[in-house]
């Protein structure tokens, strides 16, 4: 019994993925750069019309906020390739570093421990 629900389950979900897949390619989403911007063009000619009438029909208000310009960007003074930098750079001297400081954590080790046994 469980087998079957599953078995079923697989097959519509499979079906789904099909159908989806098939709406893509023939819509053009899935061939060239120039076919995916007439699709998407004509998508954002469709959509804000269809969502529009679908919300009415739920009984949502939608509220159309127009903006005539976006706002200016931030400006950072923050380059990534020199966080990056000075990154490797840290870790590089701490790598190089290591070995001797081993060592003194090392002697200091030894002593504590000669301190402990005395």
């Amino acid at each position: 019994m469980r087998l079957t629900r599953y078995w079923c389950l697989f097959v519509i979900r499979g079906g789904l993925a099909g159908v989806a897949v098939y709406v893509a390619y023939d819509q053009g989403l899935l061939g060239s750069g120039t076919q995916g911007a007439e699709a998407l063009k004509k998508a954002q000619a469709a959509l804000p019309p269809a969502i529009q009438e679908w919300t009415s029909y739920i009984g949502w208000e939608v509220r159309t906020v127009q903006m005539k310009t976006l706002p200016p960007t931030p400006k950072f003074d923050f380059s990534p390739s020199d966080a990056w930098n000075k990154g490797v750079q840290t870790v590089m001297s701490a790598l190089s570093v290591a070995p001797a400081r081993a060592c003194e954590y090392t002697v200091e080790g030894w002593k504590y421990v000669k301190d402990l046994v005395k």
